[in-house]
């Protein structure tokens, strides 16, 4: 089959299309999907890029590809204790796993992981959200959020953020979106209730306290965001950034309010989030589309920090 490894070592890697083994083990609870089409987060080049980069070229051959967490696509194979799918069922979903390796033509995944497809989107509509909308979804969560609430979504217009609009909507919170000038009637169109131009100034100090700030852009901390924060507020990072990543954690030992979002990959939340698709409350915001060959191309424009929601990559 046809799947995206790795060429050169260091510096010089480079994605490119191979022709590798296609999965032949299904594990009792496993099932096979043909892919259709993937998504870009910032975990891939952040991470497994950087893994492939570690690897000698000897190495690279010998690992099975890694590239690749969301997929949607048609299940063609299934383990002995599958019951909730069967052959020719279109689903969505990602494994956190490193190896989930969905930049490919077929790919191995646990029951568990996925769900059925939103019967009212294309497969790189639904490929687009496993990942961006999970993260979405249990920030919110772990924020306490509840109606009424009111929240402070910074990064409104990147691809969790997109979706963190919609559903802190769906939740009844009141939504603030921090973004840049050019995207602040496209914020406005998903739904927030106030929109910051983080162009104009430091509105770190300015904005007001909200009951969640919620930074899905990871470069924020609860100390640089202190004063957004109300007596009870609870701050709520996606993490990736060195400064968040120590910085979040240490706070909550400290007894604060603040914590960072570990993404689990469950079928009742794949589910939940179907609902609201398939309700009209979320819609999928797509950046670009890019053809499995071009993978290398889509991961420059992930890691742009220009992407208006999320970067698909068509595989079949």
């Amino acid at each position: 089959m046809k799947a995206i490894t790795t060429t050169g070592w260091g510096p010089n890697t480079r994605l490119v299309l191979s022709e590798t083994d296609a999965p032949t083990r299904l594990g009792p609870d496993d099932v096979l999907v043909e892919v259709h089409a993937a998504s870009v987060n910032p975990k891939d080049w952040k991470l497994n890029y950087h893994l492939a980069m570690a690897a000698t070229p000897v190495g690279t051959r010998r690992l099975p590809p890694i590239f690749g967490d969301d997929l949607a696509g048609v299940v063609i194979g299934k383990g002995s204790n599958v019951r909730h799918f069967e052959i020719g069922d279109e689903v969505y979903g990602m494994d956190m796993r490193l190896r989930t390796a969905s930049l490919a033509e077929q790919a191995r995944i646990n029951q568990h992981r996925v769900a059925k497809k939103p019967s009212n989107l294309s497969f790189n509509e639904a490929a687009s959200l496993p990942l961006a909308a999970l993260t979405a979804l249990q920030g919110l969560r772990k924020g306490g959020a509840s109606a009424g609430k009111s929240v402070l979504i910074i990064g409104a217009s990147g691809g969790v953020g997109t979706l963190a609009v919609q559903i802190a909507k769906q939740m009844k919170l009141h939504v603030t979106g921090v973004c840049s000038t050019r995207n602040l009637d496209f914020v406005r169109d998903l739904g927030a209730d106030a929109l910051i131009d983080y162009s104009k100034g430091d509105y770190r100090k300015t904005a007001g306290e909200f009951d969640i700030v919620f930074d899905v852009t990871s470069y924020e901390t609860p100390l640089t965001c202190k004063a957004l924060l109300g007596k009870q507020g609870h701050f709520i990072s996606t993490g990736g950034q060195g400064a968040s990543m120590f910085a979040t954690p240490l706070y909550r030992v400290l007894g604060k309010k603040a914590g960072t979002v570990v993404v689990e990959s469950y079928r009742q939340d794949l589910d939940t989030l179907a609902d609201m698709v398939e309700q009209g409350a979320l819609k999928p915001i797509i950046d670009s589309v890019y053809p499995l060959a071009d993978s290398e191309a889509a991961y420059e424009r992930n890691r742009s920090g220009r992407c208006r929601g999320k970067v698909v990559i068509q595989v079949v």
